[in-house]
């Protein structure tokens, strides 16, 4: 790579940019200082992280809840079915909006309002239940999911708990930012907003006791197939690195299928639908200033105002979400990149044009405008679960479970072979992640695809952050480290260390909650995966689904392949080159917890005791996790 020269003009720039992030750092510091946690409430401190379970497996019971029961029915087939929606909007002014990072891009108004969408399943006799809540936001931070357990624990006991209860959010890039404790996120973010932080723990909060007041015995029933013409791969040049002969099992190169839920009660009136489909919500781009849910909030406002008809949008007893999956390399801007100056087709793998550079090389929808194709890719989602939940025919049945680790995820074993290991790494970010991508890009002149550190930015690293240790570069290669959040602890740290991983089943459906933002390739392998450890323990033919942008986020998870490329999702795989295998190996486990203990009907909360305990994969590989402590 030839060595930059910068101008005297870029170079006093680039001084007051320097100027103008230590102000901001430093004033952020304050904030962390002067600031505590939320003191209305009891329990954990909503940065703090239950410790987990101890002993070889720890089967809950199920105490009284502290609010009576709804009596439920139990001589039926089917299960209990509860869904309920709240608005969970929060600031619509005067805050930034969270996705882009993007300097000004704050709130102005409001275009569609955003809300929670919950759904609880029971078997009949209520030994057994799972609830799955997708939400009108960016994504769910660790703080958010805390908060909501401890004051589910507060109102119902140990009926909804860290294991059985998975909160998903939709990814859109229109919803506002403020409600997380990491530094990286704070930065972008802005700050904490205790105001929208509040909005969306109560509309979560609602949102699940609508769903528990209002159970009724009902069915479920299951259905798949593609949608054409709304996605296509940001990252086709990262995708090619995959091996041929797993490229060629696929007709594409991104995940087409839709998976959909039908819920209807005995009578077969329906209930509502959750809905799993890989696409990122930013039709909406970085432009924007309106709060909004984009093209997969805009299929639930069209499925739900058709079968709540008389009621205004918002309103109705049926619910409809179209929730996130592996949606990390997919794009809804369906021309492509372009450079939007000349007309001509950008070079792919750095995403940049020759006159303008990465600036100039973005995607474009399908729509005059953004909101046009927030619309069109939105009706497109919905046409097709139109359609497939009027076909949907095959009963979803048999019993209920979960399973949940909290894992250290800088320090994982991943067993390559019988006898290869590697580690996953503390976290850091690349340069490309500086790039952004062709659906928002970065302020800076950086390029995706950058393997090479540039000697003028580390020297502001080191001298702004300190030096990254010898230890991060070596394992997080061939990522240039910009920041080094994994070493970085003031005011507080600025990347989880201690993830969630957690899977529920309905039967023979398995949900497998992400903490972040799966490539195409990425989420095959990982359902491949726990489907394969399912069989091996005698549940056949289970169908896994991958949810995504769940409990906690950790950005993106790309194949070791991908990651050579080191475009943007391969620099934002915070935790190195191993991150896929170490949670397809977690998985694996949390399978096998599931299928070893399905008979009895409770659910696995896995402490490192009980993960050791569980063992390995089919292939002898085996995770250790240290024992978990606090979040500072």
């Amino acid at each position: 790579m030839a060595k930059r020269t910068f101008s005297t003009l870029e170079i006093v720039l680039i001084f007051l940019f320097v100027m103008m992030t230590g102000i901001s750092v430093a004033l952020l510091s304050l904030l962390f200082i002067t600031s505590g946690t939320i003191k209305h409430h009891t329990g954990f401190p909503t940065t703090q992280i239950p410790p987990a379970t101890q002993g070889p497996t720890a089967i809950q019971t199920f105490p009284t809840p502290s609010n009576p029961e709804p009596t439920l029915f139990q001589n039926f087939s089917g299960y209990h079915i509860g869904v309920g929606r709240a608005d969970c909007t929060g600031q619509v002014a005067d805050i930034i909006l969270m996705g882009y990072s993007k300097t000004g891009q704050n709130a102005q108004g409001i275009l569609t309002r955003l809300y929670s969408r919950a759904f609880i399943i029971a078997e009949p006799d209520g030994s057994s239940r799972v609830v799955f809540v997708s939400i009108d936001i960016g994504m769910v931070s660790q703080r958010l999911r805390l908060e909501v357990l401890n004051r589910l624990q507060s109102k119902y006991g140990s009926l909804y708990r860290r294991d059985n209860v998975i909160l998903s959010g939709t990814h859109t890039h229109s919803g506002p930012a403020g409600y997380f404790q990491y530094t990286t996120f704070v930065i972008a973010s802005e700050g904490f907003s205790n105001r929208t932080f509040e909005y969306m723990v109560a509309g979560i909060m609602k949102s699940i006791e609508i769903a528990h007041a209002n159970m009724k015995p009902g069915k479920i029933f299951i259905n798949k197939g593609n949608v054409d013409g709304a996605q296509i791969n940001r990252s086709p040049s990262s995708y090619l690195r995959n091996p041929q002969s797993e490229r060629a099992r696929y007709s594409s190169d991104t995940d087409k299928e839709m998976v959909l839920l039908k819920m209807v009660d005995l009578n077969g009136d329906d209930l509502g639908l959750i809905s799993w489909f890989a696409i990122h919500p930013v039709s909406m781009n970085n432009s924007n200033h309106l709060v909004n849910s984009d093209n997969v909030g805009y299929a639930s406002y069209l499925f739900e105002q058709e079968k709540n008809k008389r009621y205004l949008p918002g309103e109705g007893p049926y619910v409809a979400a179209f929730a996130s999956s592996n949606l990390g390399d997919v794009s809804p801007n369906i021309l492509g990149p372009r450079c939007i100056n000349t007309g001509e087709s950008c070079d792919n793998a750095n995403s940049t044009c020759p006159i303008g550079g990465p600036s100039m090389c973005i995607a474009m929808g399908p729509g005059q405008d953004m909101l046009d194709s927030t619309q069109i890719i939105g009706r497109k989602i919905y046409e097709k679960a139109k359609e497939l939940y009027a076909s949907a025919s095959q009963e979803v049945t048999g019993p209920l479970a979960s399973a949940h680790q909290w894992v250290n995820m800088t320090d994982v074993t991943v067993w390559l072979n019988s006898t290869h290991t590697a580690k996953t790494c503390k976290p850091a970010l690349g340069y490309s992640f500086a790039a952004g991508t062709i659906d928002g890009f970065g302020t800076l002149n950086f390029m995706q695809g950058t393997t090479v550190g540039d000697p003028f930015w580390d020297s502001i690293r080191d001298q702004a952050l300190g030096k990254p240790s010898e230890e991060i570069k070596e394992c997080q290669k061939p990522k240039p480290i910009l920041l080094h959040t994994g070493e970085l602890s003031k005011p507080h740290p600025w990347h989880p260390d201690i993830v969630d991983v957690q899977i529920i089943t309905l039967g023979f459906l398995a949900i497998t909650a992400i903490p972040g933002e799966f490539t195409t390739m990425s989420g095959r392998r990982l359902r491949e995966a726990v489907q394969e450890e399912f069989a091996t323990y005698g549940m056949l033919n289970m169908n896994v689904v991958i949810s995504g942008l769940c409990n906690v986020y950790t950005h993106y998870i790309t194949t070791y392949e991908e990651y050579q490329a080191q475009r943007y999702e391969a620099a934002s795989t915070i935790y190195g080159p191993h991150t896929l295998s170490a949670y397809i190996q977690l998985f694996r486990v949390l399978a096998k917890a599931i299928a070893t203990s399905v008979q009895a009907q409770r659910p696995w909360i896995m402490g490192p005791a009980a993960l050791r305990h569980v063992g390995s994969s089919r292939t002898g590989a085996r995770t250790r996790v240290p024992c978990i402590g606090r979040i500072q």
